[in-house]
């Protein structure tokens, strides 16, 4: 069965309203504080240092027009 993501939404908000019980409230906070993992921390050093090598290049003015990187990556596209 697919949930309809924006009415189980609106549904826990209204649910939300109605608790009274902090230790719910607790809950829900840790576990909304646990799913906000930063992505940085997710990936491995190698795609960090890619990261960092292409800001690097943008920064310094090393880019390539889009055009020129879609000729490249289209058949992946």
């Amino acid at each position: 069965m697919e949930v309809n993501i924006q009415k189980a939404k609106i549904d826990l908000i209204q649910w939300l309203t109605t608790i009274e019980d902090s230790s719910v409230i607790q809950k829900i906070m840790e576990l909304r504080n646990t799913e906000n993992k930063d992505w940085w921390n997710e990936i491995s050093d190698i795609e960090k240092k890619s990261i960092e090598l292409g800001i690097s290049d943008a920064d310094n003015g090393n880019l390539k027009p889009h055009s020129e990187a879609k000729k490249i990556y289209e058949k992946w596209l």
